[in-house]
């Protein structure tokens, strides 16, 4: 979904459908990986544009599928670890959803 630089722009926002999974991942939940509930278990996380050009990440237990995340996964907050998942313009970064 992104171009072969692979960072996020606000352009790559307006050209993706609603509701589109442009980056999926598994971490550690530590402070190596994105520190949110800190239980050091491997967490997968999704990132997803929204229905007006905005975007947020979502996480959940590794082992729970893509799809479920999306929908009912937590939400990754704090600009330090959702830039560390997804590489982004200042502009697009501005257009997260919290």
């Amino acid at each position: 979904m992104l171009k072969g630089d692979g960072i996020l722009e606000l352009q790559d926002l307006i050209n993706m459908k609603p509701d589109t999974i442009f980056l999926t991942g598994v971490i550690e939940d530590s402070p190596a990986g994105i520190n949110m509930e800190r239980n050091y278990k491997q967490i997968r996380w999704v990132a997803v544009r929204g229905g007006i050009e905005d975007w947020a990440i979502y996480y959940g237990l590794e082992q729970i599928s893509v799809e479920a995340i999306s929908r009912w996964g937590n939400k990754v907050i704090g600009e330090k670890w959702i830039r560390k998942l997804v590489q982004c313009t200042d502009e697009a970064f501005g257009k997260y959803r919290y």
